[in-house]
């Protein structure tokens, strides 16, 4: 039996005078590539459904536990943020903007959980890992 996750994820991020518009809207693309996206003055906004291609990043980039720390200690009910640099995520890279801001602003993503738990999906995600391998796996 298929596992059915139900979520919806608001993406927004900042355009900057010195930056191209659809180069921004490529970055927020590269990592959310179902993503319904507008543009409006100064912002990039978009929802999406689905954060399968986050995960594959994830499991590729080798950075499940670092994940799994952002979602779990951004967490608000049954919904968790994060921030994404838009350099990386133009690279279709994951890199958490944690700390100070970055220059360029951040691609902010809110997560809400509507099915199943908030901790199942993380745990699809971004697996709980033993010796940087997923448990699951």
């Amino acid at each position: 039996m298929t596992d059915i996750y139900r979520v919806d994820i608001e993406i927004t991020a900042p355009v900057y005078d010195t930056e191209v518009t659809s180069r921004v809207a490529d970055a927020v693309a590269n990592i959310f590539p179902n993503a319904d996206l507008e543009e409006s003055f100064g912002e990039i906004h978009g929802e999406a459904h689905s954060m399968d291609h986050v995960s594959e990043l994830l499991h590729r980039q080798e950075i499940l536990d670092t994940a799994r720390g952002e979602f779990f200690s951004n967490r608000e009910g049954d919904t968790f943020t994060f921030a994404l640099k838009k350099q990386a995520a133009f690279e279709d890279r994951i890199n958490f903007s944690v700390g100070e801001p970055d220059e360029l602003g951040e691609i902010a993503v809110r997560v809400r959980v509507l099915e199943p738990t908030l901790e199942e999906y993380v745990d699809h995600v971004a697996p709980p890992t033993e010796d940087g391998r997923p448990i699951d796996d």
